[in-house]
Formats: C-alpha cells, structure tokens, sequence
C-alpha cells in the first residue's frame, strides 16, 4: 500500500490548472525544474538557518512538490509534451529535491547525520529500482510502502511537529530506521514487480 494509490483522484482535481497552463504556454520541463530549483533552495535555507519556525516549509512544500510533480506529469502525457530531456530532469530532479530537503534534518535532535544520510541513499536507490522498471520493459515501478508520496507524508509530519512542538522525544531515533527499513522494503518489492516475480 502507498499513498500513489490516490494519485489518479489528486490529478482530477488538478486537471483545470493543467489546462489552464498548457494554454499559457508553460511547458512540463519548466514546471520540473521550478519544483528541483526551489526543494534545493529550501534545503540550504534551513541548513544555514535552522529556525524552529522555518520547519514548517517542509509539510507546505511538500504537499505543493507533490502537485507540481503530478502537474508536470500531466502536461506530459496529455499535452503532447512527453521528450527524453524530460524523463531525465524528473528522475534527476526528484532525487536531488529529496536529498536537498531531508539534509537539514541532520541538524534537529534526536536524528542523526549517519541515518539522515541512510534515507537519502535509500530514497535514491527506491528511485533508481522504480526507473529500472521501465528499462527493462515492465513500466515505471511505484511499488511501496515507501515510495516519494509516503516520504514526502513522513518527512512533512516531522517538519510540522519541529515547528509547532520544537523538541522530539528520545525515541524518534528510531523513525529513521524504521524508515530505512521501510525504503529497502520499497527497492525489493520493485525489483520484484519488475521481474515479473
């Protein structure tokens, strides 16, 4: 189960901006790398300024990533906009986004920069066995439990409660493990699917 599942209900939603979009001119390639350019500034905002308050920039952005990623996606696909350049920038623009916003996490107790870099590899890895998918003919693989939708929720909770609560209890140590867990859990099922196993 992943939060993807409910991607086709979110792009109805979205479907009267797309429109509105691709009339103005604005193509797929532009709505990706607006959406990489911005996760990278935020990324290195709260690394230099690690406010409490600035946290809450992760669950808002997050939810409007997620928007721009189904947006692009659809001005792809149904505006006639699918091209190799684009396939690349949004493979490579979702991972450099994800590793541009979960850094600062390194600098917020109890999380460590050992784990922080754990889930930035294994998003990555995720990634890479999903596109793996589609190059050996099965499609692009979003198998959870842990894709980018399901990071995305995970990591913009955490920024909510940094910003509201300040101080996490000991024992959210354990969330990035579990998370790892989760993610190498995320690779296997892909693999898997792909293979037709």
């Amino acid at each position: 189960m992943s939060i993807y599942k409910l991607k086709s209900s979110f792009q109805d939603r979205l479907r009267p901006t797309v429109l509105r979009l691709a009339a103005a001119g604005v193509t797929a390639n532009q709505v990706t790398t607006l959406s990489a350019v911005i996760s990278v500034l935020i990324g290195i905002m709260l690394w230099q300024y690690p406010a409490r308050v600035l946290f809450l920039l992760i669950p808002l952005w997050m939810f409007l990533r997620m928007a721009l990623n189904a947006i692009d996606g659809m001005l792809a696909r149904e505006h006639g906009q699918k091209s190799p350049l684009g396939g690349h920038l949004n493979e490579i623009g979702d991972v450099v986004s994800d590793a541009a916003l979960y850094a600062p996490f390194a600098l917020v107790a109890p999380f460590s920069p050992v784990w922080i870099g754990a889930v930035i590899f294994l998003a990555a890895l995720t990634e890479f066995a999903g596109v793996l998918g589609a190059v050996h003919g099965d499609g692009r693989r979003y198998d959870g439990p842990m894709g980018k939708s399901d990071r995305a929720l995970v990591f913009g909770i955490l920024g909510t409660w940094i910003a509201v609560l300040g101080v996490m209890p000991d024992w959210f140590r354990w969330i990035l493990p579990i998370i790892c867990v989760m993610m190498a859990w995320t690779v296997v099922n892909r693999i898997r699917s792909g293979i037709g196993s």
